[in-house]
């Protein structure tokens, strides 16, 4: 007789294929709660630039260069061009103001100069003739209106002589009338010869003051061109150094051409370039400094310049005390211009990170683990040395500040 056997619910087969099951749910929820699944990447500690985050004065500023320059400069331009008959001094003199530098001819300007001279004469001239006709018109008048004034009073005095005797009957009408007649004649003559005087007398009057002024604009361009040939002698505008061009006898000299400059030796300035980008904050007052011999000295900004070349724009810097001993003309220094107002800041130095992430993250060094991880920051204003942040990391923290070019995506870095 068969035995039915029954079959085992937990073998050992069944037992370890739950055991391996458990097993593995254990490992992915430890996994997943516990473990760190975040790319990761092997580097070289010694190979790495590390920085303290600190908390500091922050001092917005940028470096630029400047040229020193005398602080004024008057240039040296051809008025009217010509040939080089004398250089009197030589370039780097000392000159007063006044001196003759050198002496230009130019025969095309002399001969010009004579014909418009000789054309001035003659205008001088008939503005002289026409003040002659008008005083002689007035003469003439007056004594039209004093020979009517004459022949009038001698009429009247014969009317009224015979008015009283016609009345007497001592002399007849027709007499009488003929004399009325003639002294109302004279009379009306010498009222109109009075109008016509009184009105030409003003005419007259307006005529003379506009040929005087005609008169006197002439001399006035008659002395101008004169002096038109005064500007063939080149003279040192003020007292101080002349720097000029190679000047020599028969050298042909443009007219409007730069052929030096005066430089007054009193005192320096400096030239200095800035990127337009800051244009909008940069204004007069504004301060910087930079070494020399052994000692920083500070500069102000006096004139801004806004026109724009190449990108860049200018502005002037004078020493806020005496310029150093030994400065020269010409010599370029790297100036550190202050944009704004110093305050208390968390800072981190700059670095070649900002390349690769905008500023906008960076690897936060653990030290306790060996690990740097990737956090997120926030940056603000920035000099040649430091970033200002906002947030995202603390005073005492370390972050990473080479370059991050070879650590790819990864999200936290090894430290060997």
């Amino acid at each position: 007789m068969d035995r039915k056997i029954e079959k085992k619910t937990w073998t050992l087969k069944r037992f370890l294929m739950i055991a391996g099951v458990l097993a593995f749910a254990s490992l992915s929820v430890y996994a997943f709660w516990f473990m760190d699944v975040r790319s990761t990447l092997n580097v070289e500690r010694e190979k790495l630039t590390i920085a303290t985050v600190q908390e500091d004065t922050f001092q917005e500023f940028i470096q630029v260069t400047g040229t020193v320059q005398p602080i004024q400069t008057i240039y040296l331009d051809a008025i009217e061009g010509g040939v080089v008959q004398e250089v009197f001094l030589e370039s780097g003199t000392m000159v007063e103001e006044g001196d003759t530098i050198l002496t230009l001819t130019n025969s095309g300007l002399q001969l010009q100069v004579m014909q418009q001279t000789s054309g001035l004469y003659d205008q001088i001239n008939n503005v002289r003739n026409s003040r002659l006709n008008l005083e002689q018109n007035t003469l003439q008048l007056q004594d039209q209106l004093a020979s009517a004034k004459s022949q009038m009073e001698i009429l009247k005095s014969q009317y009224d002589r015979q008015k009283k005797l016609v009345e007497r009957d001592l002399i007849s009408e027709q007499e009488f009338q003929t004399t009325k007649e003639n002294y109302e004649y004279q009379k009306r003559r010498y009222e109109l010869t009075y109008e016509s005087y009184k009105k030409d007398s003003i005419q007259t009057i307006t005529q003379l003051r506009q040929l005087n002024n005609s008169e006197d604009r002439m001399f006035q361009n008659l002395e101008a061109v004169q002096q038109i040939l005064d500007n063939l002698s080149v003279t040192a505008p003020i007292s101080g150094q002349l720097s000029t061009i190679e000047l020599n006898q028969g050298q042909s000299i443009s007219s409007g051409e730069r052929i030096g400059q005066v430089d007054i030796m009193d005192g320096y300035k400096v030239r200095v370039a800035i990127d337009e980008y800051h244009l909008s904050r940069i204004t007069q007052g504004l301060r910087g400094s930079f070494p020399f011999d052994g000692q920083s000295h500070e500069l102000v900004i006096t004139k801004i310049y806004p026109v724009i070349n190449n990108g860049q724009f200018e502005v002037d810097m004078e020493f806020v005390n005496k310029a150093p001993e030994g400065l020269r003309r010409g010599q370029t220094v790297r100036i550190r211009l202050e944009l704004g107002e110093s305050a208390s800041a968390v800072q981190i130095p700059r670095g070649g990170f900002y390349q690769t992430t905008g500023g906008n993250w960076v690897f936060v060094v653990n030290e306790s683990e060996g690990k740097a991880y990737r956090r997120d920051i926030r940056l603000g204003r920035q000099n040649p040395e430091y970033f200002e942040v906002l947030s995202g990391v603390s005073p005492g923290e370390k972050v990473i500040t080479s370059s991050y070019d070879t650590f790819g995506d990864n999200e936290v870095l090894v430290l060997e």
